[in-house]
């Protein structure tokens, strides 16, 4: 899952949103870092990438791009699937798409003390609406370009995005058999 999945799962009050976040941006071991409230965030995002990661739904979902792109998939894939999430938004969520990301922004805007990854691009999450891009799918080629540019092969990823558009349908249904499953862990922790 991608960023707008992790805020959405990761719980409404302003330290769990930017815990949610900041599990892409922080690593190692946590204890003090920050409030216990972001701290928790922080692991459930963890736990998320964790099932996630090993899911099933997941690797099916994976199986489906071609060997050479299967290295990435994992990257598109994430994109793709908080496309899923932000088309869908209504389905999933009791604000709009639009509320949750003005609210989102606000906080973070107002967080002096960012980790210094996400202080860098924090401003561009703001000013290009990196959640409320994610309804427009033609945005993931965007953004698979740009992570392209740190790869050492990155036309395997710039190419993903055809398979993507080749994989709607199907990669869809992965996420709407995935996404209910992933909410009820992300409230409750593993079921048997």
């Amino acid at each position: 899952m991608n960023y707008l999945a992790h805020l959405h799962l990761g719980g409404q009050e302003p330290e769990q949103l930017l815990g949610s976040l900041y599990g892409d941006f922080v690593k190692g071991a946590l204890s003090g870092r920050f409030s216990a409230k972001t701290e928790d965030a922080i692991k459930l995002h963890r736990k998320i990438d964790a099932f996630t990661d090993s899911h099933p739904v997941v690797k099916r979902a994976l199986d489906r791009f071609t060997i050479t792109r299967r290295r990435y998939g994992g990257i598109a894939l994430d994109m793709f699937f908080d496309h899923c999430l932000a088309r869908d938004w209504d389905r999933y969520a009791e604000t709009t798409l639009e509320t949750f990301s003005i609210k989102f922004y606000e906080i973070l805007r107002s967080e002096a003390d960012l980790p210094e990854r996400l202080a860098q691009v924090a401003p561009l999450i703001i000013s290009e609406d990196w959640l409320g891009a994610y309804q427009d799918f033609s945005m993931i080629g965007h953004g698979l370009d740009i992570i392209s540019e740190r790869l050492s092969v990155p036309d395997n990823l710039r190419s993903a995005f055809e398979e993507l558009t080749i994989l709607y349908e199907p990669l869809s249904l992965d996420f709407e058999e995935l996404y209910p499953l992933l909410m009820r862990f992300a409230k409750f922790g593993p079921t048997d």
